[in-house]
């Protein structure tokens, strides 16, 4: 008889992460608690997750969950707890065995990820991994997008100061940008400080 083959190590180091990963989350489950309900819940319990469940769906569902699974249901767009595009959960949606879900509705969701009911084997732990990793990726990209941001503030703020002391001191480019990095090194702050002080002190005695 062969022998079975080892798993990877790596691989095996990786699955344990990842289970440890879905234990520490927090889960909040805003689902009839039917027959499938009961089902979705007692799968969730077994990556040990905290898991509550939250009926009658509230005007306002929780947002201090690290993942959000809730029906698809009319107004469910009106009832998350953050700003559109400004998620503070990973969403899943629950969609219904009859009839065929509002597309329209589910569009104006934004979920990370759906589960359908019935559910099938392995379905919702699948949906659990998805959801959470595409919310952390996709908060990793609001992040970037946050730091490109705050670059091009500064850029445009240092340029702006730059231009006002060569107008009134009537320095050199170079000559005005090494006089804002020599401030903001003998003030300890960040050249954006420095640039924002002379932009905003210009416009108020301009």
């Amino acid at each position: 008889m062969a022998d079975t083959p080892a798993v990877p190590r790596a691989a095996a180091t990786r699955a344990k992460a990842i289970a440890g990963e879905l234990a520490a989350l927090s889960i909040a489950v805003a689902v009839r608690r039917d027959e499938d309900g009961e089902a979705l819940i007692r799968e969730l319990q077994r990556t040990r997750a905290q898991v509550r469940h939250v009926w009658p769906v509230p005007e306002r569902l929780p947002g201090d969950a690290d993942v959000l699974y809730c029906d698809l249901a009319p107004g469910l767009p009106d009832r998350l707890p953050w700003v559109p595009g400004e998620p503070k959960s990973a969403l899943v949606v629950v969609l219904p065995r009859m009839p065929s879900p509002d597309l329209d509705l589910l569009y104006n969701a934004a979920a990370d990820a759906v589960l359908h009911k019935p559910f099938a084997p392995n379905a919702v732990l699948t949906s659990l991994l998805v959801a959470h990793s595409q919310f952390r990726y996709g908060q990793r990209l609001r992040g970037r997008i946050e730091k490109l941001d705050e670059t091009l503030r500064t850029m445009r703020s240092v340029e702006r100061a730059k231009s006002i002391l060569m107008s009134a001191r009537s320095m050199r480019e170079d000559e005005a940008y090494h006089f804002l990095r020599r401030q903001a090194m003998e003030r300890r702050v960040p050249i954006s400080a420095v640039a924002s002080a002379i932009v905003d002190s210009h416009e108020i005695f301009s």
